[in-house]
């Protein structure tokens, strides 16, 4: 078990008090010191096997995990939380499926509403009307050029960082925001960048319940952002059968369909170089908001799998999270959370998912971008 000590540094602690609401600019950074981790130069190089990443094995916990969880159990005790999180009730829908269902009546806040003629809700957080305390910020990501990766328990944030901030009305422990953001701006698009170091940090917390997501269309705020938690189960879409239709390339990037789900989702792998897998993730999915063609990512089994879920174009409004599809429902109903049905997800799911010819068109795209970089 790694132990992190220096909680209670008062190095930690911000240099101001100050601190404006995050809206579309980092500034109210400046000035202040807080823990950064630095990833080592490993995932930078182009030849560096995604294998060998993490040295973490059996039961022996990683530094970023113990990072991470300690900061934000720390903030915890501190009651920066609106409500216990674990106090939540979940249950396994009965069916083939095994959706998961929670009841969080601590979620009845301005990040939820009901869609038209619908009675399951739509999570959408706005990431930053929940940050009135520079605490809620747990520590910082930045890149390095050292041999391997450590913390520094204060320093400034450096000029290009993810920003790990809480969720102050939590959906599962460990919630955390990962905001990108580049010379005190925040990114208004998704780059290799953001999905390399997301992914790497998923490598390197080494922790098979960890979860991170994203969604192209977030109502109320432009930027980019992850989240992240920590799950009891697996997601169903996770245990679905895949047919693999593009792989065996050199850089090991192998592409597959997820078959018998109700919203057409893609998976990709890799066993060598993350680099590689996420410029192409990137450029897949930058053609794809060219097409306004909605989409959700879903990264899980320590950053080696990413899922790629495939929604029809509606109003952005509508567009549905990457923890429902994924197989994961949030409810702030008693009655709505006894009576739902795996029949009332599957419905859902299928009623947002991408028509069976433009998923064709879509898995073509991914064939030829994919093969631009597996050589």
């Amino acid at each position: 078990m790694v132990s992190v000590k220096w909680l209670e540094d008062k190095n930690f602690r911000t240099k101001s008090r100050k601190s404006k609401q995050l809206e579309h600019s980092c500034l109210f950074l400046q000035g202040m010191d807080f823990p950064i981790y630095n990833f080592s130069s490993q995932s930078l190089e182009e030849n560096t096997s995604f294998e060998g990443m993490s040295c973490i094995t059996g039961e022996e916990q990683s530094m970023l995990d113990a990072v991470l969880l300690s900061q934000w159990e720390d903030r915890m005790l501190k009651g920066y939380f609106k409500y216990d999180v674990t106090t939540s009730e979940i249950k396994v829908i009965t069916g083939k499926m095994k959706f998961l269902s929670q009841l969080n009546e601590g979620q009845i806040t301005d990040h939820q509403f009901k869609s038209e003629g619908k009675k399951l809700h739509e999570f959408y957080p706005l990431v930053f009307d929940c940050m009135k305390h520079p605490e809620e910020l747990l520590f910082c990501l930045a890149s390095s050029k050292k041999a391997k990766s450590e913390l520094t328990p204060s320093a400034d944030v450096p000029d290009s960082a993810v920003l790990v901030i809480i969720n102050v009305t939590p959906v599962e422990y460990g919630h955390v925001y990962l905001v990108p953001c580049f010379s005190n701006k925040l990114y208004p698009f998704l780059d290799a960048r953001s999905i390399e170091i997301s992914t790497r940090l998923a490598a390197e917390i080494n922790n098979q319940s960890f979860r991170m997501f994203y969604d192209c269309y977030r109502p109320n705020f432009s930027a980019v952002y992850f989240e992240a938690c920590y799950l009891p189960h697996p997601l169903p879409v996770e245990f679905r059968p895949v047919s693999t239709f593009f792989g065996g390339g050199r850089r090991g990037i192998h592409i597959c369909s997820i078959i018998d789900y109700p919203i057409k989702t893609l998976s990709f792998t890799t066993t060598h170089n993350l680099k590689i897998l996420a410029a192409a993730i990137s450029e897949i999915c930058s053609h794809l908001e060219e097409k306004n063609v909605q989409y959700n990512l879903m990264i899980s089994d320590s950053g080696k799998r990413v899922f790629l879920f495939l929604q029809k174009t509606c109003a952005a409004s509508r567009a549905i999270s990457a923890w429902e599809c994924g197989g994961y429902f949030l409810y702030a109903d008693r009655y709505e959370f006894d009576q739902v049905t795996e029949d009332a997800m599957l419905n859902r799911l299928s009623s947002f998912s991408l028509d069976d010819c433009d998923f064709e068109a879509v898995k073509q795209l991914c064939c030829s971008i994919a093969s631009k970089f597996d050589v």
